[in-house]
């Protein structure tokens, strides 16, 4: 028989709003073993579906989100009505084809979408997690998925993929998880955060908690936001995001609704505009404790360390086909780190291609209208479907 997600609209009960997903519940008789040596449980764990799964379970792509994603990949955010954050990439005929392939992805968990996260309540105490939430790393988010996976009766997926924080998840899983995994798509990512990755994620975990409204990571209890810290930790990290090239050509020196300098602290420039625009809307749908795990565990991300300090070894007898692609103007994943991933695929004897995608968009590339990027992505898609015998539509 053949599979079909369910399309009903669900009620997902978070801290304060209701949105629609599907989702899972394990409870102390399933938890989930973490690095840290915790376990977590209430368990829940919430994800989207796209296309139809076939009958032989074979046209499973698992989609790894970012550090600022969700699971709605190609629906409107239930919070902010916004496009589906890669809509541009999964739809009909498009590279991540819902009617050849069935499209899975979760919310980390540490998100604040509805999987188990700081804001949830623990059941130890009656109240929301905050700081006393267990550390999550992302071989925990993966060990997670795992579990949306067996939930569905897939054995082994067609292919992973995801760009930064979800390129570092395509890691893992292949891997952890090789005889899972047909093929996988590392994005503008890398087998661990440099110094200056970590950096920049210090700057903004210390501007959250600078905020006098951060309540030591117990906001929720006093009915309060950390909304300027939290604001302030997301203009910090979209400017990594993007490249000088592409904030000139949107901004340049350009003044903001007024017609010379104000000679005060107002949005003067454009690009300021830009940025406190960008912080504002980022408060309405993410939550700061979240913001502070989940840049953590990107942190703590060290493939090589988990193998001997070797990265080749991560991989060693894996017969995942991988795909690893770089941007030119990506300086916070530079096109240096994803050779380094090249170089250790061939030292473990693991398929593997490589494409660099000229395109000035910096970081972000992924997720734009990448001509080349989205061509990329479809005929490795195509060649794998070829080897794996998947040739017809869903």
């Amino acid at each position: 028989m053949t599979y079909t997600a369910p399309a009903g609209m669900g009620r997902l009960e978070g801290a304060t709003r209701t949105w629609p997903d599907h989702r899972l519940t394990f409870g102390p008789d399933a938890p989930l073993a973490l690095e840290s040596g915790a376990e977590l449980w209430p368990l829940a764990l919430a994800y989207q579906t796209y296309g139809r799964l076939n009958a032989a379970r074979t046209n499973a792509i698992l989609v790894a989100h970012a550090l600022t994603g969700d699971q709605f990949v190609a629906d409107p955010h239930p919070i902010t009505g916004k496009p589906g954050w890669w809509e541009i990439m999964v739809g009909p005929g498009k590279p991540l084809d819902t009617e050849r392939y069935f499209i899975i992805c979760v919310n980390v968990i540490g998100g604040c979408m509805g999987s188990s996260g700081p804001k949830d309540i623990n059941p130890a105490t009656g109240r929301p997690y905050g700081l006393s939430f267990p550390m999550i790393t992302i071989a925990d988010m993966v060990n997670a998925q795992v579990r949306v996976l067996d939930h569905l009766g897939i054995d082994r997926l067609f292919s992973v993929i995801g760009g930064s924080m979800g390129g570092m998840q395509v890691l893992q899983f292949a891997a952890r998880y090789p005889e899972r995994v047909f093929s996988a798509l590392p994005i503008a990512t890398a087998a661990h955060h440099t110094a200056q990755n970590i950096a920049f994620h210090e700057v903004g975990r210390q501007a959250i908690m600078a905020d006098p409204d951060w309540c030591g990571g117990d906001y929720l209890l006093d009915n309060k936001l950390p909304a300027r810290g939290l604001a302030v930790a997301r203009m910090a990290a979209h400017i990594t995001y993007l490249s000088e090239s592409a904030l000139h050509r949107k901004f340049g020196r350009n003044l903001q609704d007024r017609p010379k300098l104000s000679f005060a602290f107002d949005a003067d420039f454009q690009v300021e505009s830009y940025l406190r625009h960008q912080g504002l809307s980022f408060v309405e749908r993410f939550d700061a404790n979240s913001y502070l795990y989940i840049t953590r565990a990107m942190d703590y991300f060290d493939l090589a360390a988990d193998y001997g300090g070797k990265l080749a070894n991560a991989f060693a007898g894996v017969k995942t086909r991988f795909c690893v692609v770089s941007f030119t103007s990506d300086w916070l994943f530079p096109t240096a780190e994803s050779k380094t991933l090249v170089h250790a695929f061939n030292a473990a004897g693991a398929p593997v291609s490589y494409v660099e995608i000229a395109s000035d968009k910096g970081h972000d590339a992924f997720l734009l209208d990448e001509p080349e990027f989205h061509a990329t992505v479809t005929a490795f898609l195509n060649g794998a479907a070829n080897l794996a015998g998947l040739t017809d539509r869903a």
